[in-house]
């Protein structure tokens, strides 16, 4: 089998990893297009993935509308020089038109309800969509699939990864006190634009109660603050899911984040902007608490809340959720078989 994989964004690595490691041990062949986000194409080389830059992020509707162009002729080029059997991506807005050009199947997973103007140049174009059973989106019923769980079942399943004391350790782990991990994010997403996440009055709150009890860990996509830069997260890029695994709890405004705090039996509070069906589905678990228009009068007394929970009932939550939900990591290496050119 040949595989044409669309890389758009750092999370997008994770998801893909160990399926392309599956590839790589039964002896097929891949091609992976990445783009310049955050650090995706860091992450590809940190873990030895092979990998061809194809475009760069842009901000804006009309900057990203050029990059899109520019994506779609590249993994157009790609596509017919390569001669993939089957192409794959997270979104696969390219793949999707390329697929739809060449004849070649294109196949997507994806999880944001959220992303209205990607799904509408997307799901017409794309030969099979897979999506959580709790996505609430409209989707092409006769080419899509409902998978239990959250895409995060990819690279955090219990059977594929296990917390390494050591490289949490190594990427700054305090042994002695409780850490916690707070992420913010840039909102410059296409689905980002006219939004915006915290202020910086709200990061100083959020962070300086959590110094008080432990270590904080932060990580941001946009510059921070001089006062803050003392608990920027500088560890490896690939060790920071065996910190996370470590933590006390999770706040901040990523839902990727919080997902796969999660998956890993972390308490987890998610304050962003949207609310896609597995943050709901996840809060129902009994896994991570959603917060609307997060304010420090309302965001301080629940990270209250959520410290005051034991760590082991929410691992005991998480137990009982995963055993209801497929490897999705084994699951994308089925979709692939199942849909390739015969």
């Amino acid at each position: 089998m040949r595989v044409l994989f669309e890389i758009v964004h750092p999370a997008d690595v994770l998801f893909f990893k160990r399926p392309l490691e599956t590839l790589r041990a039964r002896g097929d062949e891949f091609l992976v297009l990445s783009r310049h986000k955050d650090i995706a194409c860091d992450l590809l080389d940190e873990f030895g993935i092979p990998h061809q830059p194809i475009s760069s992020s842009a901000t804006g509707l009309a900057n990203l509308a050029g990059e899109l162009i520019r994506r779609d002729v590249a993994t157009f080029r790609a596509a017919r020089a390569f001669r993939p059997s089957v192409m794959v991506g997270f979104g696969g807005v390219a793949i999707s038109h390329a697929g739809k050009v060449t004849g070649i199947p294109s196949v997507s997973f994806y999880d944001s309800e959220n992303a209205t103007l990607q799904t509408r140049i997307t799901w017409p174009f794309i030969s099979r969509l897979y999506v959580p059973q709790s996505y609430s989106g409209k989707v092409p019923k006769e080419r899509t699939t409902l998978l239990p769980g959250v895409k995060e079942l990819s690279f955090l399943h219990p059977t594929a990864f296990k917390a390494n004391s050591d490289k949490a350790i190594a990427a700054g782990l305090d042994e002695e006190r409780d850490n916690f991990f707070v992420r913010v994010v840039a909102w410059r997403a296409n689905h980002d634009v006219g939004k915006s996440g915290w202020s910086g009055d709200l990061l100083r709150h959020v962070v300086s109660r959590l110094s008080e009890v432990g270590k904080v860990h932060l990580s941001s996509e946009a510059p921070l603050p001089d006062d803050l830069l003392e608990h920027t997260y500088t560890g490896p890029k690939n060790a920071v899911h065996h910190l996370l695994a470590h933590c006390r709890l999770l706040v901040g405004e990523s839902a990727t984040m919080a997902s796969e705090a999660a998956v890993l039996g972390v308490p987890a509070i998610y304050a962003g902007r949207d609310f896609p069906g597995y943050t709901r589905e996840l809060e129902t678990a009994g896994l991570t608490r959603n917060l609307v228009d997060a304010r420090a009068e309302t965001l301080i007394p629940l990270i209250e809340e959520m410290l005051a929970i034991p760590k082991v009932q929410i691992e005991a939550a998480r137990d009982e959720y995963i055993a209801k939900c497929p490897d999705w990591g084994k699951a994308v290496v089925d979709a692939l078989d199942r849909h390739q050119m015969s």
